[in-house]
């Protein structure tokens, strides 16, 4: 029996150095592959990073232009409005001094340029006017001397 304890002892023995030597080869094969790995897991984060920020640029571009594509329009629609004040002056000139028939040409233009965000600053003298808060012509006031 003591040379079936020495056996098993040897095998045991013999069993540890390959199970080491195992180890160190499946260590060998691994490490590197878990370093590619932690490498490629990097970049990746990198690229993602990258692209959360190229994708929240774009976003405030798209809204950047949006927002200037709004004030051009208004601008541009302000400029017709203001081209269309020297025939709504002649209308309203002819209305005050009784020319019949300009009554509802003057209430159609000015009609529909407030619908489009015109507003009048009617004080004493000449009327002035705004187009979406921006003054186009201002009122001109009579000034006792």
């Amino acid at each position: 029996m003591s040379e079936q304890t020495t056996n098993d002892e040897t095998t045991s023995a013999g069993d540890e150095q390959l199970v080491e030597q195992v180890g160190d080869e499946a260590a060998e094969i691994i490490d590197p592959l878990v370093a590619e790995r932690d490498a490629a897991l990097a970049q990746r984060d990198e690229y993602k990073d990258i692209a959360l920020r190229l994708q929240a640029d774009f976003e405030n571009y798209r809204k950047r232009a949006a927002a200037q594509t709004a004030d051009e329009i208004d601008r541009s629609t302000g400029k017709i409005a203001e081209a269309l004040l020297p025939v709504l002056d002649a209308c309203e000139a002819a209305f005050s001094h009784g020319v019949d028939g300009v009554e509802p040409i003057w209430s159609a233009l000015i009609g529909a340029l407030q619908k489009q965000g015109l507003e009048a600053l009617d004080l004493q003298g000449r009327t002035g006017y705004r187009w979406k808060g921006r003054v186009l012509r201002a009122a001109m006031v009579k000034v006792r001397g």
